[in-house]
């Protein structure tokens, strides 16, 4: 062992004293001769690159390029890197790749090609010898998508290093702020510049670093892409579209990355010349039509949000695998949006908006067709599900809400602020169709659940800026009734002596509730504001006379049993909106102008009207118009907690609010009781089947009635949960 231990050494120090550039360049080149000289000397063509000694020789040439590079100085380029940069070796491996001769040698380069610029320290794609071959290679097509996605890889990691090398990947032919491409990218061990760059002698690798022709400046807007062929980012897409799931999801992870680079050269070459806008929209569009027109539009309802990560294999439904497919590419889409500089973000959320959702959501939600608008509408609310990238949330509520902010206009009905698009969805609340009401409803109680301001600012609040519901005396100042006069000694309200019950329904006589209430819970407040949520929540636990109230027959709890869940979405409505700079309190009248007719808004029109309907249409429309206004009454601004949580409001002529709606709604009911036979019997009956708890084996006349008065008295126990809740401190609950 020692023997050879010395012998080793020996041989070691003998080839230290040998001149190793000559060697490894003499070494190189023979191996590269070796793989051409098998074009010459080959007569068996279809036999596989595997099967000769072409690979064998890359991997030499690979081996050798790499020593040399560890034994050069820093910055310093060894005598086989400039041969290989010089004669032109990888823009003739990448044509004899793209022949496919022998058969496998494109495998066989593009392993080459990932390895060299993934196994060497030293930057080498702002090269034209090297960056045209490489554009050359991401032209072939993703036919080899695994080799393709290890040279798509490593390009990705190289750029994130090193942005400015993007352009030279992409095509080379533009260039940034009036400089070219060579001039964006500047290596780090950079030589100082010769005055007179003719005087400078230049090595063949510098002489092979220069500007592509037809060069232009970029500074000019609106150009259009150098070329439609393919590049980096056309072949990340390609394979983002693979039918084998590791592909797909390591190129969209490798795209992601590639966006999320926050250079501006970077960005603006994205932005403009890759092809990523149109690309990414136009994808969502063929994913988009390929949703079969028999879908269920009830699944798409139940159907939970898709993660482009981990779609699920199964098919529980018709149409299931194409539906999924679209959503998850949306969700890619939100996820590149969301991460990605806002030079790139906003072109890829406008080309969204402009193919997707003007292209083609509008002309499908605008249709005639009973059954397409249910899918669109239902498409639409899955659509506002999966989206949170700002720069496409703002695109949705544009495309849906317009930019208009005025109040609306009671005086031209026809006439509204909102775009057709958004007066049309309204409307459709209020539809013929059941089921186009309740798909429409579930639709914007899914829009009220995004943090974008601009969504309650357009359908409710600028109509109640002004305050112009509330009852003004003859100074200006706001009109309060005695509360003394609308309270009995236990502080519960008569609502005999109702005003809103009163108007219109004086000869209605029946007997209010005198069941107490559920005991508010005492938070640390002032006595005053106390006394004030006690009577708001009594005020609407009352509202539903004891002979119409069923729940407590079936130990069900007051409204407290919706305390909880109230409160969990009101501090996630908190938390939504406290960037959203709405005031603490409200407007001072002095502030508001005088004289101004109020109008509720088309939006609040056609819920309120939907809710004075509640004793004759079905219990799922109900269920749904209820859950908007709840939505609704949770958000914490003064305005809109005065309007529909404040019972005690005194109203403009003409006006109406939440409370006085349901007042109104308790006057029909009182009528209509009498007409109906075992009226507490039925009403009980009714409530057990809707909770499971007896079968469906008889019809029961005046059903609808019934499953109406079910819901009013859950959706006042409701409002009562979010008038405590909003009143009680953070963390008392």
């Amino acid at each position: 062992m020692a023997l050879l231990g010395r012998l080793g050494a020996l041989l070691q120090r003998a080839v230290a004293t040998e001149e190793p550039d000559i060697d490894l360049l003499e070494a190189f080149t023979e191996h590269w001769k070796g793989l051409t000289h098998y074009y010459l000397e080959t007569t068996d063509e279809n036999k596989p690159a595997k099967q000769t000694d072409i690979p064998w020789h890359l991997k030499q040439m690979l081996d050798i390029l790499v020593y040399e590079e560890k034994q050069q100085p820093s910055g310093e380029t060894g005598p086989c890197l400039e041969y290989l940069l010089q004669h032109k070796t990888l823009e003739t491996l990448s044509t004899l790749g793209k022949a496919e001769y022998p058969p496998g040698m494109r495998s066989q380069v593009l392993l080459f090609f990932s390895r060299l610029l993934g196994q060497m320290q030293c930057p080498l794609l702002h090269y034209r010898s090297v960056y045209r071959p490489v554009q050359k290679l991401l032209q072939l097509g993703p036919e080899l998508q695994n080799e393709m996605l290890q040279l798509v890889a490593v390009l990705c990691a190289k750029i994130r290093q090193e942005p400015a090398l993007l352009p030279y990947v992409l095509e080379g032919k533009h260039v940034a702020n009036g400089q070219s491409v060579d001039q964006l990218y500047q290596p780090q061990e950079a030589t100082v510049e010769l005055p007179d760059p003719v005087s400078k002698e230049r090595t063949p690798a510098e002489q092979d670093r220069r500007l592509c022709p037809g060069e232009v400046p970029c500074g000019e807007s609106h150009m259009e892409p150098a070329s439609p062929a393919s590049n980096l980012v056309t072949s990340l897409i390609s394979l983002c579209k693979s039918k084998k799931k590791k592909v797909a999801v390591k190129a969209q992870e490798n795209l992601l990355l590639l966006t999320g680079i926050d250079h501006p050269t970077a960005a603006l070459a994205l932005a403009r010349d890759s092809m990523l806008c149109p690309l990414m929209a136009d994808h969502l569009c063929t994913l988009y039509d390929a949703i079969p027109a028999y879908i269920d539009p009830a699944n798409l309802a139940v159907l939970q949000p898709v993660n482009w990560r981990l779609q699920s294999e199964e098919n529980s439904f018709p149409g299931q695998p194409e539906l999924e497919a679209f959503l998850a590419w949306l969700d890619f889409c939100d996820c590149l949006v969301k991460g990605a500089s806002p030079m790139v973000a906003r072109p890829v959320a406008e080309a969204a908006a402009q193919r997707l959702f003007v292209g083609r959501l509008q002309p499908q939600l605008l249709q005639m067709s009973e059954h397409g608008i249910l899918i669109s509408t239902a498409i639409l609310t899955g659509l506002v599900r999966q989206i949170h990238a700002p720069a496409l949330l703002q695109e949705l509520v544009i495309f849906l809400l317009g930019t208009g902010r005025e109040p609306e206009v009671l005086e031209d009905p026809d006439r509204h602020q909102h775009p057709p698009l958004c007066s049309q969805l309204i409307e459709r609340c209020n539809h013929l169709s059941d089921e186009i009401s309740i798909v429409t409803l579930r639709f914007f109680e899914e829009l009220l659940r995004l943090p974008d301001s601009r969504i309650l600012q357009n359908l409710v609040l600028h109509n109640l800026e002004e305050r112009s519901y509330i009852l003004r005396s003859a100074s200006g100042q706001e009109e309060y009734c005695s509360r003394e006069q609308e309270t009995n000694e236990d502080g519960l309200g008569e609502l005999e002596e109702d005003p809103y019950f009163v108007d219109g329904f004086s000869t209605v006589g029946f007997q209010a509730s005198r069941k107490p209430a559920v005991p508010v819970p005492k938070q640390p407040v002032q006595s005053e504001e106390k006394m004030d949520v006690k009577e708001v929540v009594s005020s609407f636990l009352c509202l539903v006379p004891s002979e119409a109230k069923t729940s407590a027959y079936l130990e069900e709890g007051g409204y407290d049993t919706y305390v909880h869940d109230a409160s969990g979405i009101f501090w996630e409505c908190s938390a939504n909106t406290s960037d959203w700079n709405w005031p603490q309190t409200s407007r001072p009248l002095e502030s508001c102008t005088a004289g101004c007719h109020f109008y509720e808004g088309h939006f609040l029109k056609v819920l309120f009207d939907r809710l004075a309907q509640i004793l004759d249409q079905p219990y799922g429309v109900n269920l749904q118009v209820t859950s908007v206004l709840s939505r609704l009454a949770l958000f914490p601004h003064p305005h809109l907690h005065e309007y529909l949580l404040d019972p005690y409001l005194p109203l403009a002529p003409g006006c109406r609010t939440l409370f006085s709606v349901l007042i109104r709604v308790i006057g029909d009911l009182m009528q209509r009781i009498q007409r109906v036979p075992d009226f507490p019997a039925n009403l009980l009956l009714v409530r057990k089947r809707l909770m499971g708890l007896v079968p469906e084996e008889q019809q029961i006349s005046h059903r609808m009635l019934l499953e109406g008065v079910i819901v009013l008295e859950e959706f006042c126990k409701e409002l009562a949960a979010i008038a405590f809740v909003k009143s009680a401190p953070k963390g008392t609950l």
